[in-house]
């Protein structure tokens, strides 16, 4: 938790007219104040011995305190009195880096949290979270002084030491945090005003140092002040990691802002013209000019691909009004008033975000052209937009939260992706495992909802990742019972296990229900939650499919045959170890007259691949020694070969049917086929033939390649080891 620099950096001179994050400290003048105690003396000094006085830290903590809660007693002041002396006297002689004293970071912290509106036990745990990982005072002391829930915040966001647990501290540290959170979401709270003032003050630390604690906040920490709904912090966060990771770009477009500031701001017009059409509506609404922040304007030249941006795009109008009717009264001023943009309104007050984000968004034009975004919504939703949990107070002071119809907290404070997050975690017990999947989880940023059906009656909702697919509802339906998933309907209608989910799809899981059934490797190339992920692969670990070119002979599909006892007209082919069997590689199918050469398997079987398939080329890298086999010739009684062969054409009707004639018109037999989907109107056919003789191959591909549409043929093996290189 503890950060070794300190130094805050300036702000641009035009940063504080816009920013809309939170305000910055200031350090030299707080680490000062923060050595005075009550009266105006220096802690340790007798009384005058500066001859100046300054302001006591506290009050200034206090007044914040009061402002954003002005029903706080003197008791809730004392408290936070005795938190700082603790937690002054404990890291008394401490220092950061840049020279300051190490309590204006605890202080600081807490200052953030104030600013958002945090109560008092969060402020409390707040001033202390670094005394018991830094200094002598024990969990026991903090339970004492302070009560189960300042020690139980103060645990929480405790960091792992590194001398026990090596590098798996970081992950581990987050993983007792998030588990931490699952009860308390203050515990993260803490964490993250904690990540933003060491982040404010970065510049002290070496470049790599830097870059390494930035990469960690955009991946785990922003993705959590999203997902909690604290957007003050979330922006300040996204900015000061694109400072550091992306130097170039970030001063670019904060060149840009700064040249637009100087500008006649656009908005201030729209703005105005809202007003009067507010006004003369009756509706009581404040509408203020919301610069945005330098990520979103970089988002914003990104998605139009512009090098500009016009005025009325560095922000947005945004409008306050005290009642959700009086939003949709707006809305409906707005667009009768101005020229709606239909294709930008969105409504997550019907429909919240699952951070808790509630608000109207449209666009309309003013008589000039000129186009503004608009944001309406409440006070009180303005309140939660900005602070996220930390604006709904203590979770613990509120009733029992009400449950939806599928068992999903309704609670805002206790959110049902926090719950499925802690269930998965249980099942990645390696460091690794949970890093990776953490990151994977947190980079989701859309949900949907899905609901799921068992013989045509919806039973549920479940909550999904945007993209999840088939696999991943049967996880999270059946938990490790989703094993046994053979198929599954959406919208009552049969649909492929990759099917990706949307937003109100019926989905219904089908089970084999004789327990035969397991998953597949291609599952992983469809999962996208970690629960699914992590319980396919450690079903794969536990039952490992053996590779095709090493499978029993009594599985193989064709004959085997040995010199010793083949007849001499069976064009198989032989090997001379005696008495050994010999198949022919299903990976590459080979034919006469290819180059062959064999390897031993599994029950003293000679596996014969041809010479340029991958599988050969691995086995020979590998050290295993290649057996010399060769064709024999003539042709068996009833025997055939069997080759896979791909044709690459311009999609077109009746390209199957056209394929499949020609094949039919070559007196050969189609085994299996396949169509992948359609790419840039290109299609490609995969068909496992059965030719009457090796000669047959050579015609058979001329004719396949004189249809209509159809560019190249070719032996399934140039695919295999194009995908290999």
């Amino acid at each position: 938790m503890s950060a070794d620099n300190a130094v805050d950096a300036a702000p641009a001179p035009d940063d504080e007219g816009r920013r809309r994050g939170l305000r910055r400290i200031d350090l030299r003048r707080l680490g000062r104040a923060a050595l005075l105690g009550p009266g105006g003396r220096e802690w340790g000094l007798p009384a005058g011995g500066r001859g100046q006085r300054v302001p006591d830290a506290i009050e200034h903590l206090a007044k914040v305190h009061r402002l954003r809660h002005p029903g706080v007693g003197a008791a809730g002041i004392e408290t936070l009195r005795r938190a700082y002396l603790l937690a002054e006297s404990s890291h008394r002689g401490q220092m950061r880096k840049s020279g300051e004293p190490y309590i204006t970071h605890p202080l600081a912290v807490t200052l953030i949290l104030a600013e958002l509106g945090a109560e008092t036990t969060t402020l409390t745990a707040s001033l202390l979270h670094d005394t018991v990982e830094d200094t002598e005072v024990t969990l026991d002391q903090v339970r004492e002084e302070f009560g189960e829930e300042v020690c139980y915040l103060v645990d929480g966001v405790t960091k792992l030491e590194r001398v026990d647990y090596g590098a798996a501290a970081e992950p581990e540290t987050f993983r007792k945090m998030l588990v931490a959170t699952g009860s308390d979401v203050r515990v993260m709270s803490i964490k993250l005003a904690d990540r933003l003032h060491n982040m404010r003050t970065l510049g002290v630390m070496r470049p790599d140092k830097q870059a390494r604690i930035a990469k960690v906040t955009r991946d785990v920490l922003i993705p959590l002040a999203e997902r909690l709904g604290v957007q003050a912090l979330k922006s300040e966060l996204e900015d000061l990691v694109f400072a550091i990771l992306h130097p170039e770009e970030y001063a670019r477009t904060r060149a840009m802002i700064r040249a637009n500031s100087v500008r006649p701001d656009p908005l201030a017009a729209v703005a105005d013209a809202v007003r009067a059409v507010l006004r003369e509506a009756g509706i009581a609404a404040e509408v203020a000019i919301r610069p945005r922040h330098t990520v979103s304007v970089h988002r914003v030249l990104l998605k139009r691909g512009a090098d500009e941006l016009g005025g009325c795009e560095f922000g947005r109008i945004l409008v306050l009004v005290a009642e959700d009717a009086d939003c949709y009264a707006v809305l409906g001023e707005l667009h009768t008033c101005f020229i709606p943009v239909i294709a930008e309104f969105k409504d997550f007050i019907a429909a919240p975000k699952f951070n808790l984000y509630q608000s109207l968004h449209t666009a309309v034009a003013d008589e000039e052209g000129r186009i503004a975004e608009v944001l309406v919504r409440t006070r009180q939703m303005h309140r939660v937009a900005e602070a996220g949990v930390i604006a709904l107070g203590n979770p613990h002071t509120v009733d029992e939260p009400p449950q939806a119809a599928d068992g999903e907290r309704v609670d805002p404070t206790q959110p049902g992706w926090l719950s499925r997050l802690l269930e998965w975690q249980r099942d990645a017990p390696d460091p690794d495992t949970f890093w990776t999947a953490l990151r994977a989880d947190l980079a989701q940023d859309r949900e949907v909802t899905v609901f799921s059906a068992h013989g045509g009656d919806t039973t549920g909702t479940i909550r999904l990742p945007a993209g999840a697919s088939c696999v991943d509802a049967a996880y999270a339906l059946h938990g490790e019972a989703g094993h046994a998933c053979v198929g599954a309907r959406v919208n009552g209608r049969l649909a492929p296990l990759r099917s990706k989910l949307r937003d109100g799809d019926i989905v219904q899981i089908l089970l084999d229900e004789t327990g035969a059934s397991g998953p597949s490797a291609d599952w992983l190339e469809h999962v996208r939650t970690p629960a699914a992920r992590i319980a396919v692969t450690r079903w794969l670990e536990l039952h490992p499919v053996p590779p095709a070119d090493e499978e029993p002979a009594a599985r193989a599909e064709r004959p085997a045959y040995s010199a010793d006892t083949a007849a001499e007209d069976e064009p198989v082919a032989v090997t001379d170890l005696a008495g050994a069997a010999v198949r022919l590689a299903r990976c590459c199918t080979p034919v006469p007259p290819d180059e062959v050469t064999g390897f031993v398997i599994r029950g003293g079987t000679v596996a014969v691949h041809r010479e340029e398939c991958p599988t050969a080329v691995r086995m020979i890298g590998a050290g295993r020694e290649p057996v010399p086999v060769r064709w024999r010739g003539g042709r068996p009684a009833g025997a055939g070969f069997r080759a896979t062969l791909l044709a690459e054409a311009l999609g077109r009707p009746r390209l199957l049917a056209d394929l499949t004639e020609a094949i039919a018109g070559q007196g050969v037999g189609i085994v299996s086929a396949s169509v992948e989907p359609p790419q840039e109107h290109r299609v490609r056919h995969t068909y496992t033939v059965e030719l009457p003789d090796a000669e047959a191959l050579p015609s058979l591909m001329r004719a396949m390649r004189s249809v209509p549409g159809v560019y190249d043929v070719y032996r399934a093996q140039r695919a295999m080891a194009a995908a290999r290189r």
